[in-house]
């Protein structure tokens, strides 16, 4: 197990230090966290990927992931509604798949454009994982897992438009559960990896 923790994070840090060039025109308009939650979530899927890989496992009390969720969830809140440069969005859009398929014809900047996408996917993967962890996988079709997700990204999205910390999209909305169900689905492979003690 021990190589699985060494080789992970030489893996991870390097990976991460390489990325910096690239992903840093996108911290100019994001919350300098945005460093901190990129290095994190990127050195936590290159642990779980060694460890999958390897067949080594890793020992998780309930505790830890609730401060983990927790703190990731305020990471969060921190990039959606606190922005450098006192950045102020009015525009909204209720047409399904309008912005996806014009970041998709490559309207505008590719980078931007394959940023929005990744990122209003990829930052909510956890929950998805996280609320499978806390139910257990036998509720995996129930309504809850569908309608909460569903109504909390909307209320996200609601509060960074009367704030004017974000625009209203519903394309923000499609792409945000998305990474939830995606999350749902990489569920089994982590409790491959992870022992959990029962919530």
């Amino acid at each position: 197990m021990k190589k699985s923790w060494v080789l992970s994070l030489i893996i991870s840090q390097v990976l991460f230090v390489s990325c910096l060039p690239v992903v840093k025109q996108v911290f100019s308009y994001l919350h300098p966290i945005a460093i901190a939650v990129v290095w994190a979530c990127l050195t936590i899927l290159v642990i779980l990927l060694v460890f999958l890989l390897r067949k080594d496992k890793i020992a998780v009390s309930c505790t830890f992931l609730k401060v983990l969720i927790f703190l990731y969830t305020v990471c969060l809140l921190i990039l959606l509604f606190w922005r450098p440069g006192n950045q102020s969005y009015t525009s909204w859009n209720l047409v399904p798949f309008s912005t996806i398929l014009m970041y998709l014809r490559g309207s505008g900047n590719l980078f931007v454009a394959f940023y929005n996408i990744a990122a209003n996917i990829g930052l909510f993967i956890p929950f998805g994982v996280y609320a499978l962890i806390k139910r257990g996988r036998e509720r995996l079709l129930t309504l809850r897992l569908i309608i909460i997700p569903v109504l909390l990204i909307s209320l996200i999205e609601v509060i960074q438009y009367i704030t004017h910390r974000g625009s209203l999209d519903i394309d923000d909305l499609i792409l945000n559960f998305l990474g939830v169900l995606i999350g749902y689905a990489l569920y089994p492979l982590i409790k491959k990896v992870l022992l959990i003690a029962e919530f």
